[in-house]
């Protein structure tokens, strides 16, 4: 099967070719960039040195449609949305890492991504990928659109008890942590070594535009409209994100119950790794893999439930997942270029 990708020069972009190249399925096909066409790859991460023959090529949708079989968008936002209904039109199936799609209300991605919204005629045909939680069949969708690093990290965790209505979701309380990859590879003072370095900051202090696809996505399981409380912090590390959250229980229940809940949630889900009563994941223990690790407990003093969740932000946050769904989508074993145990210390 071929495979392309369009914004091969980002860390979501050099990550998706590490994936694909041990792919057992998956020739990658072509690399797009539209800053860096016609060098090599190898020019900007020497650790390519597989494509160090291979050029960037010039983004040309209708090109890249007839000689793909699975096309990767890993644009910034704003971009995918503008090259997404050529890529379609001319029969491109596409997993996009971009956020243009996640949402289905556009006043709330205007609002939220302060861009123009995606025509909605391909906006709805857009389906959401949470991998372990989608309920459909998708071996005929055209567009796949691979959620956020965090909403992926806080959903997972919070799937089991929204669904079995467990959580009094007006009471959520996400609190999540990001390594610096996670802001993408353009140079910035926010993370410059000397701002980043032993430092710890808060920022997009109630304005990160992974709020409303949480929120919606919560809406979808509950059936309930609710804010939520979601504060980002950036950590200085390469890799990981790590969100602890609490929220109220609508009744009296024990760690115990709440971890047999999560797996059985989580029982057939290779990628999802539910840890044992007591014990608590750190982010270098999925380094480097598509797993999400989970602890749950329960606070009897003050009636909490507190979630602990753990990802690598560029793999199951982005890449991983990505891979992870075009499987799903071509009826291929989802574990599929996939399997690796996490890289430790």
């Amino acid at each position: 099967m071929k495979a392309a990708i369009i914004g091969a020069t980002g860390y979501g972009g050099a990550e998706l070719i590490r994936l694909l190249y041990h792919h057992p399925d998956v020739a990658l096909q072509s690399l797009y960039s539209s800053s860096q066409a016609g060098e090599s790859i190898a020019v900007n991460y020497p650790h390519l040195q597989a494509f160090a023959e291979s050029e960037l090529q010039p983004i040309d949708p209708e090109r890249i449609a007839k000689e793909a079989d699975v096309v990767f968008t890993s644009a910034p936002a704003g971009v995918s949305a503008e090259m997404m209904p050529q890529l379609m039109d001319s029969g491109a199936r596409v997993v996009d890492l971009s956020g243009d799609f996640r949402l289905q209300n556009t006043a709330k991605y205007e609002a939220w991504y302060q861009k123009q919204a995606p025509d909605e005629r391909y906006l709805r045909q857009a389906v959401y990928g949470l991998t372990e939680w989608l309920e459909m069949d998708i071996t005929d969708t055209q567009l796949l659109s691979n959620p956020g690093c965090y909403p992926t990290a806080a959903l997972l965790a919070l799937a089991p008890l929204v669904k079995q209505q467990r959580i009094d979701t007006s009471s959520i309380i996400i609190d999540a942590k990001t390594g610096v990859s996670g802001a993408g590879r353009k140079p910035a003072a926010a993370t410059h070594f000397a701002e980043t370095n032993d430092n710890l900051k808060i920022y997009k202090v109630l304005q990160h535009q992974h709020t409303p696809e949480i929120e919606a996505m919560l809406e979808a399981w509950s059936g309930v409209s609710e804010a939520i409380t979601f504060s980002t912090h950036l950590v200085p590390m390469t890799r990981g994100i790590m969100t602890t959250i609490y929220a109220d229980a609508p009744k009296d229940m024990t760690a115990k119950e709440l971890t047999d809940l999560y797996q059985e949630s989580y029982n057939d889900c290779y990628f999802v790794r539910v840890r044992e009563q007591g014990t608590y994941p750190g982010t270098k223990e999925v380094y480097g893999s598509n797993f999400c690790d989970l602890s749950v407990t329960f606070d009897e003093r003050t009636n909490r439930i507190m979630i602990v969740s753990v990802i690598d932000n560029l793999v199951k946050g982005a890449a991983g997942q990505a891979v992870q769904n075009m499987n799903r989508m071509f009826g291929l074993k989802e574990t599929a270029g996939l399997d690796m145990v996490p890289v430790y210390p």
